[in-house]
């Protein structure tokens, strides 16, 4: 972890709500799951089940990116989400702002990451250990030294957009892992989980949850 932890204390955003599914904008600075350590217990999932004791987690987002999550209400729903998300059915659109401007308009990476064991959690690429990482980009618009992005990861490693878009040369601003200088002088990582696709696990509907990105 980055820093003191001083999560917001904003009141909780659920965008959705039934019997199966709670979605959830998260803010930016609150850890998903408790860390290690009492000074760490504040977390999404705990605000949450206070509100909605059967909540169940179903995935993360890291402490600094903002946006949508999903969360089951029963084991059934739960167990269904999963794989939505190991079979790789769910589509996760976030938006980034980087540093510089991409010269192309849209492409795909795909490296390989592992954990950077001396220096975790930092991620690296690493082509004989790391496991598969995909993630395809658009640029929004350009200027000034910067982009917006939107990122569309085919697969869920952890830090994965960090550092793909490191990868490239533009780093996310504000990216308290793997930005420096002038990148790394925003007020918060600018990496927001804008829209989640998914199927309804009772009836297989499909559905569709965004909130635009606050920045």
């Amino acid at each position: 972890m980055s820093g003191e932890y001083t999560p917001p204390d904003s009141p909780l955003d659920v965008i959705h709500e039934d019997a199966e599914l709670l979605i959830v904008n998260k803010p930016a600075g609150l850890l998903s799951v408790p860390g290690r350590g009492e000074h760490l217990a504040d977390c999404l999932i705990a605000r949450l089940q206070k509100a909605f004791p059967t909540a169940l987690l179903v995935h993360r987002l890291d402490r600094d990116t903002s946006g949508v999550m999903v969360f089951a209400q029963t084991r059934a729903a739960q167990r269904h989400l999963g794989l939505q998300f190991e079979k790789r059915y769910v589509q996760k659109t976030y938006i980034a702002r980087v540093h510089g401007e991409p010269e192309q308009q849209s492409g795909e990476i795909d490296l390989p990451l592992i954990v950077d064991w001396p220096n975790r959690p930092l991620q690296k690429v690493c082509f004989e250990t790391g496991k598969p990482a995909q993630t395809e980009w658009k640029v929004i618009k350009s200027g000034g030294g910067e982009a917006r992005m939107r990122l569309m990861p085919k697969t869920g490693r952890s830090h994965q957009l960090r550092v793909h878009m490191l990868s490239l040369g533009h780093p996310i601003l504000g990216d308290p892992f793997y930005a420096k200088g002038a990148a790394l002088d925003h007020p918060r990582l600018m990496l927001h989980a804008e829209e989640l696709r998914l199927k309804h696990p009772q009836g297989g509907r499909g559905m569709r949850f965004r909130v635009k990105a606050p920045f």
